[in-house]
């Protein structure tokens, strides 16, 4: 069985490295990228299953990143993972195209929930 892909977009080192360990144990394969313009580059080359991705990024920021994937018919899920916890930043990121919207801190095995429910639409 294949493993589904996954790209994770966390310029944090430490919560990137953490995720990324978590997920692997999980059974996913995980692409990693640490600003926005490296994000763009690897959505525009690979297949993912899931995009998980912060919103303050360096570079570009994650809401533009949904925007433009949206507008170029990408329709790969999107869990938008942020320290941004106002509505109105949910609804922004949930209006731009994104699937999911978490905010930091939160449960791992919450996230990972949602992470399986995203890939197994």
């Amino acid at each position: 069985m294949q493993k589904h892909s996954i790209l994770l977009v966390e310029d944090e080192e430490h919560l990137h490295e953490a995720l990324k360990l978590n997920l692997e144990m999980d059974g996913y394969e995980v692409d990693s990228a640490y600003d926005g313009q490296e994000a763009l580059k690897q959505i525009q080359s690979a297949h993912y299953d899931l995009i998980i991705l912060d919103i303050m990024l360096p570079s570009l920021d994650g809401f533009s990143i949904t925007e433009r994937m949206r507008l170029n018919n990408n329709q790969t899920p999107i869990l938008i993972l942020s320290a941004k916890n106002t509505s109105a930043n949910r609804v922004q990121g949930l209006k731009l195209g994104a699937d999911d919207y978490l905010t930091k801190p939160f449960n791992l095995e919450e996230l990972l929930k949602a992470v399986a429910d995203a890939i197994d639409f």
